[in-house]
């Protein structure tokens, strides 16, 4: 009876390592087709002949790494919040010679509300979305088309301004990307 029990947990412990003996080895077992072996055998340092081989051999080029992601530069104004349950704070952001606004809001007064987000930069150039603002915790943004930029960082200011629609559009916050910080009075 030992040796029965034995054999079943055996064949148990096999049936359960052959999916990480998949994911180990990827989708091809025996090689890339490449005809230098890889998988499985790679992984362990074998050849498909079951000779050691090295991983990179001094004239195999280097594999790239994952893609860098482009620097994206942002200036943002201070977190502000309104006493109906509505927090925002707006950016301007600048990546690859493009520029774009973005407000992040969270809005926890259990109405929805309107948002209307501008990006003004130099020579008069403005951009505005309008965004709905669901009423809930989770965190939201309204975000502008990327543009391409037209001068410095700097000439670029973005506004967002959050309202209530049913009442004749009142604005609960505005919020900038150059806001001052409030003070204390």
């Amino acid at each position: 009876m030992n040796l029965r029990l034995i054999g079943i947990g055996a064949g148990v412990l096999i049936i359960l390592s052959l999916p990480l003996a998949g994911a180990i080895a990827g989708p091809d077992f025996a090689g890339q087709g490449d005809g230098k072996g890889g998988g499985l055998l790679a992984s362990l340092g074998l050849s498909p002949s079951g000779a050691p081989h090295a991983a990179h051999s001094a004239g195999d080029p280097a594999r790239p790494g994952p893609p860098e992601q482009p620097r994206t530069d942002a200036r943002c104004g201070p977190e502000l919040s309104a006493p109906q349950g509505l927090e925002a704070q707006t950016c301007v952001l600048v990546s690859e010679g493009r520029t774009w606004g973005r407000s992040y809001y969270r809005n926890t007064g259990g109405r929805a509300l309107d948002a209307v987000l501008t990006v003004m930069g130099p020579a008069g150039r403005t951009v505005q979305i309008h965004c709905a603002v669901a009423a809930g915790d989770e965190p939201g943004l309204c975000e502008t088309p990327r543009e391409e930029s037209a001068g410095a960082p700097g000439a670029y200011s973005a506004v967002a301004e959050f309202a209530v629609p049913d009442d004749e559009g009142r604005l609960l916050l505005r919020s900038g990307s150059n806001s001052a910080a409030p003070s204390g009075g």
